[in-house]
């Protein structure tokens, strides 16, 4: 047998007819790809190089798990998670195009096979990972918020569609404009089976904010929720000359350069509040209520940067609770988007300013809550988001908020004189905006053999503040007397509690929002830089400080005068502690019957109460 090969002879022709259909080849694998890759009605069909590596969102099946059962209100929130996150809502042609976030994680998730959004040392910054345990993911699953608006309704149900409207704005803003819910009912727009509930459950979400234009910004008829959308399924960004056909092709928004998104009049839309006054029986007043006011605050503030000549400290809200920053102070500078493969696009390129959407405040102990009952309020974020949320917020509070400081310490006789000065470093009031919100100082002196002396300001482990006794204050009570503002402390039975009380039209303490009209107590810290003559400064003035000459713009300095029974050494501690929800407030809530107060309430009682650590200080006096 010949085993001797001819060589084969490749004409001109055939070498040329070859490469021709090599070079076909190609092409229509390229283009069949290409087809594929950027039209999101063929994802599926072709899908292994569509897959994301990593992060998938997930699916209304995937969310579906048989709810805890904590009410009627937990049960109907949790089974609207198995809402298809797919379902495109068909609005009217002059009506904004709302997604759930979860459409935009497709390409703004983390995915391990790509570098897009990462800081310098690789650590992820995807949008929606930092987002989904936000307080703006969850506003309108949030269960004290939910128990807030029954019980609203419940003392006054004459003007239950307004408070159900005003609430929303803000809570369910994708499933506004809303219809009254049914007699014996609240929030029925946000059940299950409801058409836009799906839209309402994800919160301020990604097609929220950054489809927000900047018409009417800073002015009061932009602020209690009444910002302007656009109807063209435009997604603002700060970036100028955006790469749209992604975003255009796959949920049918186009990325335009909005540097308007950078500037707190955003912020300030939905965290300026100003109500109108309603009489305990119900009749309106007319009278106008600023209820929250932050965005106030800070204009009214150093660091207010929109002035025509801002002060070296001014920042804006963004900078604060979406840092362009990494948490090494690093500027961030990474790929905006991965495609929907999880794999980085070519043709993009690192950008900057990139804001962290960690959209942290001083909530930890609302977000405990939403991690403890994840399951029964419909919550998809895994725990460890809400571990990492709880990390920054704690930061952003024991590093960005206020400082103590013990003063000069002298000795009258058996007493100690301590005065102790308190500095606010927050661009607005501390606390500020929700009226729920406390801080207040703990003082305890020590004798040389750690027997306790003096003690003002402590609690106990629900969190209530206690006497000299160690019973708990009458302040604490639902229709308990009000801790006044001092600036002396001579007992254990005074605390100086940092808070606003509100005054309804008959001049009485009230803790529903609908009846407030004034504020009766408001002695939160003020901003640095605030001033009385300042166009915001009636908007914010504090009230019940007594012309306290010692609380001025920026700090407070309380003078304690404690008795001691013999000489020194004694050791002084003082701390600043913080509650987002104090116990009167609870307290008062928990008066109400409502099954949304009902469900609240049960979760409440599970929840950890320590009060959060500000800062800190101690000191050795000796004669």
């Amino acid at each position: 047998m010949n085993m001797n090969h001819t060589p084969i002879q490749w004409s001109s022709k055939r070498k040329e007819l070859a490469l021709l259909v090599v070079s076909l080849s190609v092409l229509g694998v390229t283009l069949v790809w290409f087809f594929f890759w950027v039209d999101p009605d063929r994802r599926g069909r072709l899908a292994w190089w569509d897959r994301p590596v990593e992060h998938q969102p997930i699916t209304g099946e995937q969310q579906t798990k048989a709810p805890t059962v904590l009410g009627p209100t937990a049960s109907a929130l949790a089974s609207t998670a198995s809402t298809d996150p797919k379902k495109t809502e068909v609005l009217a042609p002059e009506s904004p195009h709302f997604e759930v976030g979860q459409k935009c994680a497709l390409c703004h998730a983390e995915s391990k096979a790509a570098q897009a959004m990462r800081d310098a040392a690789g650590q992820s910054v995807a949008p929606y990972d930092l987002w989904q345990t936000s307080m703006m993911a969850q506003s309108a699953r949030d269960p004290y918020w939910r128990a807030v608006l029954s019980a609203e309704v419940a003392a006054t149900p004459t003007q239950k569609a307004h408070i159900e409207e005003v609430c929303t704005r803000c809570h369910a803003p994708m499933a506004t404009p809303v219809d009254t819910s049914p007699p014996g009912q609240v929030l029925a727009f946000l059940q299950a089976g409801a058409e836009r509930a799906h839209l309402g459950l994800d919160g301020v979400s990604c097609t929220v904010c950054h489809q927000m234009t900047d018409e009417g910004f800073g002015a009061d008829a932009s602020f209690t929720g009444k910002f302007k959308l656009n109807t063209e399924s435009l997604i603002y960004g700060p970036h100028a000359q955006p790469v749209t056909m992604p975003m255009q092709r796959h949920v049918e928004y186009t990325p335009t350069h909005g540097p308007h998104v950078m500037q707190s009049a955003l912020c300030a839309t939905c965290h300026t509040v100003i109500t109108e006054a309603v009489t305990p029986d119900g009749t309106p007043t007319a009278q106008a209520f600023h209820e929250q006011t932050p965005y106030l605050e800070w204009r009214n503030s150093d660091f207010n940067d929109e002035r025509e000549s801002p002060a070296s400290n001014a920042r804006s809200c963004q900078s604060c609770h979406m840092p362009t920053t990494d948490d090494a102070g690093q500027p961030i500078a990474t790929n905006l988007a991965h495609n929907p493969g999880g794999r980085d696009f070519p043709f993009l390129e690192p950008r900057q300013p990139y804001g962290r959407h960690t959209l942290v405040g001083g909530n930890a102990f609302m977000t405990r809550l939403l991690r403890d009952n994840a399951e029964a309020l419909g919550i998809s974020a895994p725990k460890a988001a809400f571990e990492s949320s709880l990390t920054a917020i704690q930061k952003m509070l024991r590093e960005q908020t206020a400082r103590v400081t013990i003063g000069d310490i002298s000795r009258q006789e058996q007493k100690l004189r301590i005065p102790v000065s308190i500095q606010n470093l927050c661009g607005h009031k501390f606390p500020t905006a929700y009226p729920s919100r406390r801080a207040w100082l703990q003082l305890s002196v020590y004798a040389a053999d750690d027997t306790l002396v003096f003690a003002s300001g402590r609690f106990n482990s629900q969190g209530q503040l206690l006497d000299a006794a160690g019973n708990v204050l009458a302040s604490e009570l639902a229709g308990g007397p009000i801790q006044p503002h001092v600036d002396q402390i001579q007992s254990g039975d005074q605390v100086q509690v940092y808070e606003t009380v509100m005054g309804n039209t008959e001049g009485r303490p009230t803790f529903y929002l609908i009846h407030g009209s004034t504020f009766l107590k408001d002695n939160r810290l003020l901003p640095q830089g605030w001033q009385a003559e300042h166009p915001d400064g009636s908007a914010t003035r504090p009230a019940g400080t007594n012309e306290d000459v010692n609380f001025q713009a920026g700090s407070d300095q309380v003078l304690y005068e404690v008795p001691v029974p013999g000489d020194g050494p004694y050791r002084i501690d003082v701390s600043l502690y913080f509650q987002s929800i104090s116990q009167r407030h609870a307290a008062e809530l928990f008066t109400n019957a409502t099954p949304e107060v009902a469900t609240f309430q049960k979760m409440y009682s599970t929840a950890e109460h320590h009060p959060e650590l500000i800062d800190k200080q101690s000191f050795l006096f000796r004669d």
